[in-house]
């Protein structure tokens, strides 16, 4: 199997509820569900790997304070290496609807000041060499994002294929933003976009249109995602042609961070070397089981190489 690495966001996520209607101001409500977990884009991917028993490495920073410490706990051995910021630990306050969606509130933190030689003194470029390195939560972690060209320099100076997620941009997709994410891409070996940052990065409605589109502005063998919800996903690998995988009905319990689980089996299964068609369907049958699952539950990763060509 191909080395795997994480690099970007690790944060406290603090989820509540369900609630609707969104409650006055001045009020208070009680809620059936709260959870304190690990949470954040390389946070969510880590933990998917670790529960799949998936070897990774992970590169983040935490913050100077009690959540800092509980994090760098929650990963072992893995952030032996992590920096730790002079500033308090990024924490996301997740309110979710009956409907399976969510509305997050999210302090600065600690993730602005992850940086370019905070990542290179976590992960071992050699042993990292012909594998993947998924790099997230680009808008929020604004230091390493301002070095990124140096980062695809290193990666691919050891062999690394550099595999982009930049995650929401709090200020939503500016023009200013979908620039800068166009010009990351023409630099990454895989993307793994949802359908709306597909469709807004190509400025177009259609997903495939879209997906084909932005493919041809990577390099040439380059592969591209967009993770459809329950349409599944969609991708075009490096013959150029689209493959789909359906996504099974289920009951929505928790979203939140649906697509960073596909991320990790989809990624776990090409780093197997498994068909394109068949990464697909691990993520999105991984990433179904883990959306509709109360304690989260991955199962195990599924081995599609004689059934999907």
């Amino acid at each position: 199997m191909r080395p795997l690495a994480v690099i970007g966001n690790v944060n406290v996520d603090l989820i509540l509820g369900p609630t609707a209607p969104w409650p006055k101001a001045g009020t208070e409500i009680i809620v059936d569900h709260d959870e304190l977990r690990v949470g954040g884009q390389a946070g969510n991917s880590a933990l998917a790997w670790e529960a799949l028993g998936i070897d990774f490495e992970i590169a983040a920073n935490v913050g100077n304070d009690q959540f800092g410490l509980w994090l760098r706990d929650a990963f072992g051995d893995r952030a032996a290496k992590w920096p730790v910021s002079a500033e308090r630990t990024t924490l996301s306050v997740g309110i979710t609807h009956p409907d399976g969606e969510r509305t997050f509130f999210t302090t600065h933190g600690h993730l602005p000041r992850f940086s370019l030689a905070d990542t290179l003194s976590v992960l071992d470029g050699e042993h990292l060499s012909g594998g993947y390195a998924l790099l997230c939560g680009a808008f929020l972690t604004t230091d390493l994002a301002r070095e990124y060209d140096a980062f695809f320099d290193w990666a691919h100076g050891h062999g690394i294929s550099v595999v982009l997620d930049t995650g929401w941009p709090p200020d939503g997709w500016t023009e200013e933003n979908c620039a800068l994410t166009r010009a990351w891409l023409s630099h990454c070996d895989c993307a793994l976009l949802n359908e709306v940052e597909a469709t807004t990065l190509a400025g177009l409605d259609n997903p495939d249109k879209a997906a084909a589109a932005l493919w041809t502005s990577m390099p040439t063998g380059a592969i591209l995602v967009v993770k459809c919800g329950p349409d599944g996903a969609i991708a075009i690998g490096p013959d150029g042609k689209l493959v789909l995988a359906a996504a099974p009905a289920v009951k929505v319990i928790d979203t939140i961070g649906a697509g960073d689980v596909f991320n990790a089996a989809f990624l776990a299964a090409l780093a197997k070397d498994q068909p394109l068609a068949a990464c697909l369907a691990a993520g999105v049958q991984i990433a179904s089981r883990a959306i509709s699952t109360l304690p989260r539950s991955y199962g195990s990763l599924p081995d599609f190489r004689n059934d999907v060509a």
